[in-house]
């Protein structure tokens, strides 16, 4: 990783830059590199960018669902002091930064989405009976993507080592259980503060017409297509996702 990880009491995160605060929170097998190019994009245009390593696996399971992620973002940021944040979240990254905005709207004056869940978690979790195949694996991991191509062989390694793990892949089910249960549709129409939703047109973990719904619920949304793109924008299209977000940032003052 290009970023140094800074370890203050219970936390482990990356920052980067100086300026508003965006917090990027990541996906249930996302590593925090799948965001370099957003890292270091934002924090060279005026913007403090933080990618806190969320207690997925290291939670109690009771624990182990979005309302405690929630809870743990809203510490982070109560830990490093900020009044006013941005959020942007990735896939299940986008389904806390969704719960911590329904539970602690004061704080967060903007939220970005992209492939998030929320309203439709069908592809979370599921398919892993051949967990100890790795071509089944694989497979799994390059349908993320448009192309794939960008299933590195490090990203396959990594998903296949936690549905591997017992204790990860009980709480990969659990969390997968807990976005279905926290199904946000009838909580987005009360949120009116900006929200930016970059969505990849070929995604089918969280399909376009997850977008589109999104777009519908939001009081305050924009909505961007990027084609030939799957399930995570940031990493398949870093450059187009990263003109997509600033130029709305300019345009909305953020």
């Amino acid at each position: 990783m290009a970023h140094r990880l800074k370890k203050e009491k219970e936390f482990r995160y990356i920052e980067v830059g100086e300026g508003t605060p965006i917090i990027v929170l990541h996906g249930l097998m996302g590593g925090l590199s799948n965001f370099d190019a957003v890292t270091t994009f934002f924090s060279e245009k005026g913007y403090k960018v933080l990618i806190p390593e969320l207690p997925i696996y290291t939670m109690s399971l009771l624990k182990t669902n979005v309302k405690s992620f929630a809870k743990y973002l809203h510490d982070f940021i109560e830990f490093k002091g900020f009044d006013n944040v941005i959020l942007l979240g990735n896939s299940l990254g986008g389904h806390i930064g969704l719960y911590h905005t329904k539970l602690y709207s004061e704080k967060v004056k903007a939220l970005i989405i992209t492939g998030s869940s929320g309203l439709y978690e069908s592809a979370m979790g599921g398919g892993y009976t051949k967990r100890g195949d790795y071509e089944v694996i694989k497979k799994k991991a390059q349908e993320v993507f448009y192309d794939p191509e960008v299933a590195t062989k490090e990203i396959v390694d990594e998903v296949y080592e936690t549905v591997n793990d017992r204790n990860k892949l009980i709480k990969t089910l659990a969390i997968a259980k807990s976005a279905i249960r926290h199904n946000m549709a009838k909580d987005l129409p009360k949120m009116a503060l900006p929200v930016c939703i970059i969505w990849g047109r070929n995604d089918t973990v969280t399909p376009p017409e997850v977008a589109t719904e999104f777009n519908q619920l939001l009081p305050d949304s924009d909505l961007f297509w990027i084609d030939k793109c799957g399930h995570a924008a940031m990493m398949e299209h870093p450059d187009q996702f990263n003109e997509i977000l600033y130029s709305w940032l300019k345009e909305r003052n953020l």
